[in-house]
């Protein structure tokens, strides 16, 4: 189901605002007159975005009293089609605010976003409980269940989807429960928008201010020159500066030998939420586990997961955790032998000190040198951000014939966003691309692709991707990690997923599929990253344009499994503590960190390893994760196994290379994602390439 933006007309704002509405001035109001439609950032102002949403809101509320007033017997056009062709105006700032938001925010655009989450879960509510659309819906899917319509499978689908939409929005409940779930909807709108908000204030909040060089020790020259330029922007000349950005604050757990360093930086990050203070996030959490629980218990299920789970593959949560809880024999174990491993190191340094979390980056590194003889500073001059980026259209390329220019005449939102029209290999448009790689405080943590217009039709999609990737500094450009460059790899085969998608219809394009299917695309794409044959293309040297060599691709290559007990560990734990967390059948007595430590205690989570992240800055689990958090791993079953098919057959072998594309990056949300996914491989996907790629066995 294409999610409506989730908005409330109140009549009285929309008098009072109807003249701002009818302003023929606000860029919002009709099709954007830039080149390939993309958004007019040089004419959008932040008082634009209210009005614009309120006229929104109006259009799209004449558009369903037209569809349920149409005298005419509910068909699949008439009723299905237009619902998803409704609501232009809304998709159009919708798109571009909730972008800002997350990207390039500002106190402004925060109040507007915290006042409009009531309005919007208002109006899709008006939506999903509307009794007369419900009807036709409703008519439209029962004629397609009697035999009595023939759809095409795309069409099923999208019928499907609103048709259930409609259901788990509440549709089918009585008039007293409908009233409560309006409550809950809107008081978690709020609620959600404030846990992330006390999140970003957390991080920006926190500097390190180291005064005397010789405190940095360990640290390579580029991290050492990023810190006094960090120093710098913060008005702190002569000093030197960390934040709780990943690209600053890794590189001191990796290097800083001054181990209270260390173990400031990691506490503060471990406890963003969890301070006691307005940005506290322990009762806010609470309340949207009672809320989402009740919801739940509404609809008739007895946990908020299962309610989550049921339109996605795995179905139930039983089905989610076995995957999770499988893996977990295998992580733990290995977690245990690498912290083995850092102990001997820290022994064999005779201060008589025990492995802490905060020690694991800066031992593992000591280890990483010690087994393989590599550093990752030697590794990151061949990886400049520009150098990654052309090694990633030589991947897409390679395999679908796609071409990204890049162009200067596309408007956009902040000046590190670089624009790009992506063609495919016949020339024909696939859509517009933006990237926005630098971090910078308006911009929450982390790494996503969204869009700001949709695919349908023969209306192509315009996508971007947000990171924060490692800073340029002085004479530096910016260098990255080798997780850096798989994730930029990573969103751009969410991208792909966007730009390569034929469906003809909004609510089953591009990445409207299911959450646990979601990251295939994504996740695949990583494997090219670090491919032999595909550093020796894009991996030089930034000074010397020297390419990458033998042996240190060799290096890489030998260290893939280093460290992955660690990694798998965390990344298990954050998803087992997400879906136990949803799996609550109350939330009477829950302290949400008591509930954390209690959980990793019995499913026996070493004290050095913390879940990737904790319940008080868990912003995946929000929204768009919430319970699903275990997707990354299930699909991860299904991207390694993909990957095989490429091994077998030649890496760039174009028969699998175009049957992946025709049968996943195509077809959206437009079939079943098992039968599109057997249809590709030819059999449902077995664990044990996941098992190999991580190293677990």
């Amino acid at each position: 189901m294409r999610q409506f933006v989730i908005v409330a007309a109140m009549a009285c704002m929309v008098s009072a605002c109807g003249q701002k509405a009818e302003d023929t001035a606000n860029p919002f109001l009709t099709e954007f007159q830039t080149p390939y439609g993309t958004p007019d950032f040089n004419r959008i102002k932040v008082e634009h975005y209210e009005p614009a949403f309120l006229a929104g809101i109006a259009q799209q509320n004449e558009e369903i009293d037209s569809i349920v007033n149409n005298p005419e017997a509910p068909t699949f056009e008439n009723t299905i089609v237009a619902l998803d062709n409704s609501g232009e105006i809304l998709d159009r700032v919708s798109g571009v605010f909730f972008a800002l938001s997350e990207a390039d925010t500002n106190d402004k655009i925060m109040e507007l976003e915290t006042r409009f989450a009531s309005m919007l879960s208002e109006h899709n509510d008006n939506i999903f409980l509307n009794k007369e659309l419900y009807k036709r819906v409703a008519a439209v899917h029962d004629m397609e269940e009697k035999g009595q319509i023939e759809l095409t499978t795309e069409q099923h689908y999208l019928l499907d989807k609103y048709y259930k939409g409609f259901i788990r929005s509440g549709a089918g409940l009585d008039e007293e429960k409908q009233m409560r779930l309006r409550e809950i909807n809107k008081e978690l709108s709020t609620l959600t928008i404030e846990f992330g908000n006390h999140v970003l204030a957390d991080n920006n909040a926190y500097l390190l201010v180291v005064d005397n060089k010789e405190d940095l020790a360990g640290l390579p020259a580029a991290v050492i020159e990023g810190a006094a330029h960090e120093a710098k922007a913060h008005g702190k000349d002569g000093k030197w500066v960390f934040t709780l950005q990943e690209s600053s604050r890794l590189p001191l757990l990796q290097y800083a030998q001054d181990r209270e360093l260390r173990k400031n930086i990691y506490l503060a990050y471990t406890n963003m939420g969890n301070h006691d203070d307005a940005n506290d996030n322990k009762a806010l959490l609470k309340r949207i586990l009672t809320l989402r629980l009740e919801k739940a218990k509404l609809m008739g299920y007895d946990n908020y997961a299962e309610y989550q789970l049921a339109e996605n593959m795995a179905k139930t949560p039983e089905k989610a955790l076995d995957l999770l809880y499988g893996l977990w024999k295998y992580a733990i174990k290995k977690a245990k032998a690498e912290a083995s491993e850092l102990q001997a190191i820290m022994d064999r340094e005779g201060k008589g000190e025990k492995l802490e979390a905060w020690d694991w980056w800066y031992y593992a590194e000591k280890l990483r040198q010690e087994k393989y003889n590599l550093n990752e500073e030697e590794i990151k001059p061949y990886f400049s951000q520009n150098d990654v980026h052309d090694g990633l259209c030589y991947v897409v390329n390679r395999l679908y014939g796609v071409t990204l220019t890049p162009t200067d005449s596309i408007p956009v939102y902040n000046s590190d966003v670089k624009t790009y029209v992506v063609n495919d290999g016949d020339g024909s448009l696939l859509g517009v691309f933006y990237s926005d790689y630098m971090p910078r405080a308006s911009k929450r943590s982390g790494a996503w692709m969204s869009n700001f217009r949709e695919a349908s039709a023969d209306v192509r999609p315009l996508i971007y991707n947000v990171a924060s990737f490692t800073k340029p500094a002085g004479d530096l450009p910016s260098l990255l990690t080798l997780d850096e460059a798989r994730t930029m790899f990573h969103e751009f085969g969410h991208a792909l997923h966007g730009l390569l998608t034929r469906c003809q219809y909004k609510g089953t394009s591009g990445t409207s599929v299911a959450q646990d299917f979601v990251e295939l695309p994504s996740q695949i794409m990583e494997h090219w990253a670090m491919a032999p044959e595909v550093m020796k293309v894009y991996a030089k040297h930034y000074k010397t344009r020297e390419t990458i060599s033998d042996g240190l691709i060799a290096k890489i290559e030998n260290q893939s499994h280093f460290n992955q007990g660690f990694m798998t560990t965390e990344l298990l734990a954050a998803a087992i503590l997400d879906m136990e967390l949803h799996c609550l059948t109350s939330t009477d007595s829950l302290n949400v960190v008591d509930f954390e430590k209690q959980l990793m205690d019995k499913i026996g989570l070493i004290p050095q390893i913390a879940p990737r992240y904790r319940v008080t800055y868990f912003n995946h689990i929000m929204g768009g994760y919430d319970a699903g958090y275990y997707s990354y791993l299930w699909a991860e079953r299904l991207d390694t196994d993909a990957f095989e098919a490429f091994k077998e057959h030649g890496l760039f072998d174009q028969a699998t290379a175009a049957s992946f594309r025709k049968n996943i990056l195509e077809k959206g949300g437009s079939d079943d994602p098992m039968r599109l996914y057997v249809n590709f491989r030819g059999a449902e996907p077995g664990i044990e390439p996941l098992l190999e790629t991580r190293g677990l066995r």
